[in-house]
């Protein structure tokens, strides 16, 4: 009888897995590999999505603007990326949704950075007021450090904007190759495997860090409106686990007063970046972003960047950034 019992259990057991393999849906999500998308990597390192039923495989991009077009596309189900002004197109056209955010730009932790050439630093250019009338390079003309110069730096140190020249340089090597060439003054990017060598050599200097002086929301998790709309319990698992990574992430790497903490369990998930984004533990440690714990998501400044891209003729006029974010599934930032 015992015997029996435990044949019994077994087989109950093994109808229940096949049952939830059978309801799992896979799904794609695209990110670019830094290190500002850390949940989205713990997440799928700690198995999370097949856990909610929903098995992620990983579909890495160069720069964001292509993440948003492949999710409008259907190529992947869910985007993991910076806010660019393409994404603000499609949404506004009403293809994507925005639902939860990503990484924060936040004092003291080490998202962007501000790096300038060898030429342009000898030259004299060695703060962020240093900008006007240099050539800055970027993935697109309407690629996150577009806000960050234009929009908040610019009026707040008050330099004109107009006067910086616009290099789109379509992917982060470019710019790197850019910048150590000579061919670009100044840029605002991730750290990527192979920056920390170029840094120590002096190939290129580092200005500062982008959550020191320039806090924004820098990250977003967005879906086609049409999965937003018609695959409510896909989305809603997807966010689960997506949320249960950027937990485990932010409580490792944020003390309880809100400063960057460094020990044992940020060293653990130190090693899940460098896993996933192939970079050293070194580079990994040197941009340690922020991420909120339930991945909230600051819509005051999702609508303070429509308004910047509307202005410089970016984001077509009549794009209202508070109709983007689907408020069935994104969390607010207290007062946000």
């Amino acid at each position: 009888m015992i015997r029996s019992a435990g044949q019994c259990a077994a087989f109950a057991l093994a109808l229940l897995l096949a049952a939830h393999a059978a309801a799992a849906e896979p799904i794609k999500i695209g990110v670019v590999a830094v290190t500002a998308f850390a949940p989205v990597f713990v997440a799928q390192e700690k198995g999370y999505f097949a856990r909610e039923g929903v098995p992620a495989e990983l579909v890495y991009f160069d720069a964001a603007a292509p993440v948003a077009v492949a999710t409008v596309s259907g190529s992947v189900d869910f985007g993991v990326a910076a806010v660019t002004g393409a994404f603000y197109n499609l949404a506004g056209n009403g293809e994507l949704k925005l639902i939860a955010g990503a990484a924060h730009e936040a004092p003291g932790f080490r998202l962007q950075a501000f790096l300038a050439s060898r030429h342009a630093w000898e030259g004299g250019l060695k703060h962020v007021t240093d900008f006007a009338g240099h050539s800055f390079g970027v993935t697109t003309k309407a690629a996150p450090p577009i806000y960050v110069v234009g929009g908040i730096l610019a009026p707040k140190e008050r330099f004109d904007f107009a006067s910086i020249e616009v290099l789109p340089l379509q992917s982060i090597p470019n710019i790197i190759t850019a910048l150590t060439g000579g061919k670009a003054d100044f840029t605002a990017v991730s750290m990527t495997p192979g920056m920390l060598p170029l840094l120590d050599r002096g190939d290129v200097k580092l200005i500062g860090w982008v959550g020191d002086v320039a806090p924004w929301q820098f990250g977003i998790v967005f879906t086609a409106t049409k999965t937003a709309d018609e695959r409510k319990g896909t989305v809603e698992r997807f966010l689960r686990a997506y949320r249960a990574g950027a937990k485990d992430y932010h409580d490792a790497t944020t003390a309880p007063d809100g400063a960057p903490a460094h020990g044992a369990a940020a060293d653990a998930m130190t090693q899940i970046l460098a896993k996933y984004t192939k970079q050293t533990v070194a580079e990994v440690r040197l941009g340690i972003p922020y991420v909120d714990a339930a991945g909230r998501l600051d819509e005051a400044d999702i609508q303070r960047q429509v308004r910047f891209y509307q202005k410089e003729g970016l984001v077509k006029p009549g794009i209202d950034g508070a109709a983007i974010i689907d408020r069935r599934y994104a969390l607010p930032l207290s007062g946000s």
